[in-house]
């Protein structure tokens, strides 16, 4: 015999309604009923029928999530979360790549449109009125991107660009280098009006290469340009860049973190294995991925709106990681050794 809503509403004693908050919207239930529903769901052998919740609510059950490359590192963690907080919504995820094409994202976001009940952007490429079309299709959250009038997830705190270039200047770097992403990313031009106002700041000189495509060999060319051309610090727009940096220093022999320091943007699970280990900036992707459910359900359930002159916007902090790939500039180690001898004690007998 098939356990419906109503058999566990029964036994529980409690209403439909707030049974069927307490398993598909635990977090508007409090935590004794919550436990005590879901409990009594598991004894009766009670399985959520998403398709019918759905029809009910006149929802597909269904969020649409676009990147532009699932292959680079910066993706993954977001793909993954997004993916679990649906599943703990009891909601199917639709995703799409658009393999760094930003004139697809428009495209891809009108066919995904009609199959799901919202879409969440991730750092897409477009022009903003391109967005705005986006937006217009019905409810979107963007994640890594501010658009005018449209929910957001925002993980381009400036403190870790800050952080970046004055751990690069306290240690003696004077020429830093910034190595761009690409042209039509948003988050590049954050990055780089940051790290260019903190130069000026710290008295340092400011240097731009690129735009680069966010993939390794693009680090490797972008290594060649720094070599002599007096740079002794350099910030990549992502850390696919930075390791095609380090990769191309250790073929030519050159020593990551004393003759050039190299500091990536993202902390991705390569960071912590590449020889030297990469400084980088952290960015919350996880958590960005996380935030952009709940946001877009909150669209979903009228409780933020669609769109407006002060749309719901999550701000969340990046913060900088240091590892093995910075260390003094040249000519400047010295001043990071004891200015005078050091004398340990001998232990009394």
């Amino acid at each position: 015999m098939t356990v419906n809503l109503a058999d566990v509403a029964e036994a529980c004693g409690l209403s439909a309604s707030t049974v069927s908050r307490a398993l598909s919207d635990p977090d508007k239930v409090n935590a004794s009923t919550r436990e005590r529903v879901q409990r009594i769901a598991r004894e009766l052998g009670y399985t959520p029928n998403r398709v019918a919740r759905s029809l009910s609510l006149g929802r597909t059950g269904t969020i649409g999530l676009i990147v532009p490359d699932i292959a680079n590192p910066f993706f993954p963690p977001i793909i993954k979360a997004v993916q679990q907080r649906c599943a703990a919504k009891d909601l199917a995820v639709v995703l799409g790549d658009t393999d760094e094409h930003a004139a697809d994202e428009l495209t891809r976001a009108r066919a995904m449109s009609k199959q799901v009940d919202g879409l969440i952007m991730v750092s897409p490429r477009a022009a903003d009125a391109k967005m705005a079309e986006i937006s217009k299709l019905g409810p979107t959250v963007f994640v890594n991107r501010q658009v005018p009038r449209a929910p957001a997830v925002l993980i381009e705190n400036p403190d870790g660009m800050r952080q970046a270039v004055e751990h690069l200047t306290a240690l003696g770097h004077r020429r830093i280098g910034y190595l761009a992403g690409p042209r039509r990313s948003w988050s590049n031009q954050r990055r780089r009006e940051v790290i260019a106002a903190v130069c000026e700041e710290r008295g340092a000189e400011f240097i731009e290469y690129g735009p680069f495509e966010p993939q390794v060999q693009a680090g490797v060319r972008a290594a060649d340009l720094l070599h002599g051309s007096g740079v002794t610090g350099v910030i990549a727009y992502d850390d696919l860049i930075a390791l095609g940096v380090l990769a191309r220093m250790a073929e030519r022999g050159w020593r990551a973190g004393s003759e050039i320091s190299v500091i990536g943007i993202d902390d991705s699970p390569l960071s912590g294995v590449a020889y030297p280990t990469l400084t980088s900036v952290h960015v919350p992707c996880a958590e960005a991925g996380t935030a952009a459910v709940d946001l877009l359900l909150d669209v979903l359930d009228g409780t933020v709106e669609a769109t407006g002159d002060d749309p719901a916007v999550v701000q969340l902090e990046t913060y900088l990681v240091i590892r093995g790939s910075t260390g003094p500039a040249p000519g400047e180690a010295a001043a990071f050794l004891p200015q005078t001898p050091v004398s340990i004690p001998a232990p009394s007998v």
